[in-house]
């Protein structure tokens, strides 16, 4: 048997159906190269592991688990990587796929490192406590909407699949969780090398998010930029393509 730590935030998901729902949305994506992070048990695995003509990968950083996997999946020896999704290589080259239920304390940094990987990431289905998932796929004028929602939509199309309860998941957390599709759409911003100025653009405009851009962007232009009428707006008032604009006016 296995034991769940709660220092890795593991919360095992155990309910069949939703296993399976999630394994159909991947499935529909047809994946050639598909990397699942944080595998736990194998509810999700092994369903993959059934799977032809499909390259897997898994990356697992409790090591009780990795030797779980390989004595009830023997089929998976030679593709689990053990280690943090945060600190290992990117496992192919070329496009692939990326599921995964998201230990909740980070999910904000697997996004951020799919972000990292967004030449390569094609789609990536995952689970992330509600609250986050809410966060990512919410729109401009919407509380909810901040510096994940712009980062993560200028560079994917952002699907709201379906809420998961607290009770398919041993030991049950205390919020319920969200699964998103995250599909890749390039770069149609042509954002390109300029995304460490995007990311230090709309960090600024979100830290003081309840304040008129003006204050907090004040040392990112000129200031004769900081009188157009952009600038009297909070950020959450803000598209994409408005935090886009902004960077090309950047120095």
């Amino acid at each position: 048997m296995y034991t769940l730590k709660k220092s890795l935030g593991q919360h095992f998901l155990r309910d069949v159906n939703i296993c399976r729902r999630i394994a159909e949305e991947v499935a529909s994506t047809r994946p050639q190269q598909l990397l699942e992070v944080g595998p736990g048990a194998g509810a999700i695995t092994s369903l993959f592991l059934e799977w032809k003509d499909v390259e897997f990968r898994a990356v697992e950083l409790d090591h009780e688990k990795v030797e779980y996997l390989e004595r009830v999946f023997p089929s998976i020896r030679g593709k689990v990587i053990e280690g943090s999704i945060l600190d290992v290589p990117c496992p192919f080259e070329g496009r692939f796929t990326l599921v995964g239920n998201f230990p909740y304390n980070i999910s904000s940094q697997i996004l951020f490192r799919i972000l990292e990987w967004r030449d390569q990431v094609e789609v990536s289905v995952g689970m992330f406590q509600k609250e986050v998932a809410v966060r990512v796929a919410s729109g401009p004028g919407n509380k909810d909407y901040g510096i994940l929602s712009v980062l993560v939509q200028a560079f994917f199309k952002v699907e709201y699949l379906f809420d998961v309860s607290e009770g398919s998941f041993d030991p049950p957390p205390k919020v319920k969780s969200g699964v998103i599709r995250l599909t890749n759409l390039g770069d149609p911003w042509k954002v390109g090398k300029d995304y460490p100025r995007l990311l230090r653009l709309v960090k600024a405009a979100f830290g003081q998010r309840r304040k008129q851009l003006r204050n907090p962007l004040k040392p990112y232009f000129r200031p004769e930029v900081l009188q157009e009428d952009i600038f009297t707006r909070r950020a959450e008032q803000l598209s994409v393509a408005d935090f886009i604009d902004l960077m090309h006016k950047m120095p």
